[in-house]
């Protein structure tokens, strides 16, 4: 048997056709970060850079046949749970996160489209919150998707952003980062809140409207980080540097008539 130990990460999320976001961005985001991934398809998009045109659900047992057949077999280091928009599907993923004791856990509630849109229902939601949120080790909303969770007002400032993590944390998560990317500032300050430590980690906000896939990036070079042996703190500090170069070099691509995704090859690809 080979001694190499490849680290190995899962994401658990929809298909975005159009291949800035989901799987797909969270396949490249492994691979530009030297983890091999491993995905658990919960839907199927019709989508490109224009907008989403449908959605169809992968039928539960389907998404309990792809997790036994990933984790049965593969060493898995890590995991990414993205989009799961009906409760029957969170309620399987947590079942098979729970029979293969799957661990660093990374969940991105992935919940509100960019125009305002609630991609859950309400016992989706709830569902989310009871089966899914506590075996997390971390949890990546954004404004809008922690103000969903917490059925309040979306955060406008440092100290509301400060109180609703808090907010979160009493809810089960273990640890929370909060995305502040949403604010109309010069920077992106997002806020870290685990059980006894807080920062807040920044990055220069990039004048580009190709921003398609960003929270997806983020979470899974997250779990990329986690995947080989990094901790915590240390894997948000090199996935917000990530994030922060693929969109830098996002205008590097021309894909599509509307906002483009991140450059997530930007390293190894020649302009």
């Amino acid at each position: 048997m080979s001694t190499i130990n490849t680290p190995i990460a899962v994401t658990i999320a929809g298909s975005d056709s159009g291949g800035g976001a989901g799987i797909q961005a969270d396949l490249k985001t492994f691979s530009a970060l030297g983890v091999y991934g491993a995905s658990v398809l919960t839907a199927l998009t019709a989508q490109n850079t224009m907008g989403v045109a449908a959605i169809h659900d992968v039928p539960e047992a389907f998404v309990a046949a792809q997790m036994e057949s990933v984790y049965s077999d593969l060493n898995v280091a890590a995991t990414k749970i993205g989009m799961l928009s009906q409760a029957p599907i969170i309620q399987t993923v947590a079942a098979g996160l729970a029979r293969h004791g799957a661990q660093k856990i990374v969940l991105d509630p992935v919940m509100v489209t960019t125009s305002g849109h609630l991609l859950l229902s309400k016992n989706a939601v709830e569902s989310l919150k009871r089966d899914l949120l506590p075996v997390a080790d971390i949890i990546t909303p954004n404004l809008h998707e922690a103000a969903v969770l917490l059925g309040a007002d979306v955060a406008v400032s440092r100290s509301e952003m400060e109180h609703q993590a808090k907010r979160l944390l009493a809810l089960g998560a273990r640890a929370v980062l909060l995305k502040g990317g949403h604010f109309d500032e010069p920077t992106a300050d997002d806020l870290y809140l685990g059980s006894d430590d807080e920062r807040w980690f920044s990055a220069p906000r990039i004048p580009t409207r190709n921003t398609h896939g960003t929270g997806c990036t983020l979470s899974s070079a997250i779990a990329a980080g986690l995947a080989r042996g990094n901790s915590i703190k240390t894997s948000i500090e090199t996935a917000k540097h990530y994030l922060t170069q693929a969109i830098a070099h996002a205008d590097d691509l021309s894909i599509g008539q509307g906002p483009g995704p991140v450059h997530h090859f930007y390293a190894t690809w020649n302009s």
